[in-house]
């Protein structure tokens, strides 16, 4: 066979342009966001909506609701129901601060000095999550019942003569109290509060506290100045998963309260479903969320930190 007989070269296969395969490459990331964005637009964003119209809306529920923005209902509601307001933030940094004062040592016991225990003992961190919200508030009101072991033990060493004077129980009695709301609120969040702990304990590098050791830091010290800020992330995280819930609860005190220890969420949920006032239950619930968001913002600045976990 000749030179000149030699079969034509097969043509390259077409490359498709550069320029659109970097394109395709730069949508994946939004393509997958794309059902993430959309579940919180129908679930989050348009219930948002639909609550600020409703909450500048007048009428009532036999003639109807009308949008006339009448933003007054605002003001109304919270120079009316601020009382409820004051005592939802009360009890909810008051349960918050006692998460960290019970949450932190156990975390940091389970972080380091846990060993082999440290899986056993996160799993019970987390078993009160298997049952509802409801029973174990529900149980509550057993173990607080009037003349129950529990409140005879407080009564017989003078914890309930303190919590009295200061206002927190009514003589011997712990239920339908400041106390047992506080309290409820303590236990059920109180999970909220350990795991962002440990997660941020559990990532500290061993051997910072072995140099700390080597410079001839007492433990206190260690603690204060290697363990606590590197925590810290992780309080944040705490407190924050603890306070927002919180301060918008409302079953433990309506199971474990009275109508004096009643909370805003307790206001929102009778005026959404006994007293069908739409409007000003819909402006209370931004109220809160505002006050929640800057309460928020004002505490990550004052931490110093938003490295959260």
């Amino acid at each position: 066979m000749t030179v000149t007989d030699a079969p034509p070269p097969s043509p390259a296969p077409a490359q498709p342009p550069v320029h659109r395969t970097s394109v395709r490459r730069r949508l994946v990331p939004y393509w997958l966001l794309l059902p993430g964005i959309l579940w919180l637009v129908v679930f989050f964003v348009l219930p948002l909506v639909y609550q600020a119209s409703t909450s500048v809306q007048t009428g009532s529920l036999e003639e109807g609701f009308e949008v006339t923005w009448h933003f007054a209902t605002y003001w109304d509601a919270l120079t009316e129901y601020y009382p409820q307001f004051l005592r939802s933030l009360l009890y909810a940094g008051t349960a918050t601060a006692l998460c960290l004062l019970l949450g932190y040592p156990l975390a940091y016991l389970i972080a380091f000095k846990a060993g082999r225990w440290r899986n056993l003992l996160l799993v019970l961190v987390i078993a009160p999550f298997f049952t509802s919200f409801l029973i174990r508030t529900l149980a509550w009101k057993t173990i607080l019942a009037d003349g129950g072991p529990v409140v005879e033990v407080l009564n017989t060493v003078g914890v309930l003569d303190v919590t009295s004077w200061l206002g927190m129980t009514a003589g011997d009695r712990v239920l339908a109290t400041p106390l047992a709301v506080v309290t409820g609120l303590t236990y059920n969040f109180l999970p909220f509060m350990i795991l962002p702990l440990y997660t941020s304990l559990e990532r500290i590098d061993p051997r910072l506290h072995e140099a700390a050791g080597d410079l001839y830091a007492k433990p206190s010290t260690t603690f204060r100045k290697v363990t606590f800020p590197l925590s810290m992330p992780g309080v944040v995280s705490g407190t924050l998963l603890t306070f927002i819930p919180a301060s918008g609860d409302y079953v433990n005190a309506q199971l474990l309260g009275s109508t004096d220890t009643r909370m805003i969420g307790n206001v929102i949920q009778s005026q959404f479903l006994r007293v069908l006032d739409y409007p000003t239950a819909a402006a209370l619930s931004f109220i809160l969320m505002a006050v929640v968001l800057i309460t928020v913002t004002v505490y990550i600045r004052r931490a110093g930190t938003e490295d959260l976990v």
